[in-house]
């Protein structure tokens, strides 16, 4: 028995990369976005907010801090594929376990620094939502909603969209290469789809991970700045259901596309992590 927890102690450990610390941080967000502030905001949207001032302020806290971290996670994302293929021979040394994790730390810290600026906007009127007279919400002034734009939207988006495209651009560049190294080297005739394939998919994640955030978050912004009438209204309760929908999309974009993921849910659903030798199972 001692056996067998330390084999799945060792195929666990195999998972304990700086990239997975990262997944697991967008995951946890992604989770509490997916069963607390979805079901809230679905009920807000078409029900009476009979809860109180304290929990709707704590409520839009979280949100704050929730989907700020999910933006967060996303950028670092970002940043570490971007070293990891762009930098190769660099990126043991660079981006390290401890480093992710500090990030990563760092990351919520800022998310939750940034709610409190929130504080100021959140209901101090006693029942102010008692008897139906609006939904439960922020009313940030022009300023918070400029701050927030530019924080949360414009540059997480300039560094993912500058980050994927050098990215890609580097993705291309090696796969040329390969051919023309296989071409020189006069190798089988068979492993020249394989590199033609490889750049497909790498051109095919970059583009769905790049116009997926893009499509959930770019309504909200851009509703928010628009005069209110009643098309717009019903508009951005659509949109916020669709910026908070990114992160249930977030798990099929980052983890499920990878074999290595569908490996290690398969491992761990069906037992196999239990079975003796399941440590040497090749995860990647």
């Amino acid at each position: 028995m001692k056996k067998r927890r330390d084999e799945a102690e060792v195929c666990t450990r195999q998972l304990h990369t700086p990239t997975n610390i990262l997944l697991l941080s967008l995951a946890v967000s992604d989770l509490l976005v997916g069963l607390v502030l979805m079901p809230v905001q679905i009920f807000n949207r078409t029900s009476c907010w009979f809860f109180g001032d304290f929990v709707c302020a704590m409520y839009n806290l979280i949100s704050i801090i929730i989907t700020s971290a999910s933006i967060g996670d996303i950028v670092l994302i970002s940043v570490d594929r971007y070293v990891a293929i762009c930098y190769p021979l660099h990126y043991t040394t660079k981006v390290t376990a401890r480093r992710v994790k500090f990030c990563v730390c760092l990351c919520w810290l800022c998310s939750f620094t940034y709610s409190l600026l929130y504080v100021k906007d959140l209901p101090t009127q006693p029942g102010s939502y008692k008897y139906c007279y609006g939904a439960c919400g922020l009313s940030p002034d022009n300023g918070s909603l400029l701050f927030d734009l530019f924080l949360n939207f414009i540059v997480p988006v300039t560094v993912i969209i500058a980050l994927y495209l050098r990215i890609f651009a580097v993705a291309v560049s090696q796969a040329r290469a390969m051919r023309s190294h296989i071409t020189a080297v006069t190798l089988q005739h068979s492993v020249t789809p394989k590199a033609k394939k490889s750049e497909l998919k790498a051109a095919r994640k970059l583009g769905v991970l790049v116009l997926v955030f893009l499509l959930c978050v770019c309504p909200l912004y851009i509703i928010t700045w628009v005069d209110y009438n009643l098309t717009m209204a019903s508009l951005q309760d659509f949109s916020v259901i669709l910026f908070l929908s990114n992160s249930c999309l977030n798990p099929v974009i980052y983890a499920f596309l990878y074999p290595w993921f569908r490996k290690a849910v398969k491992l761990i659903v069906t037992l196999q992590i239990l079975q003796p030798g399941s440590s040497e199972t090749n995860m990647l």
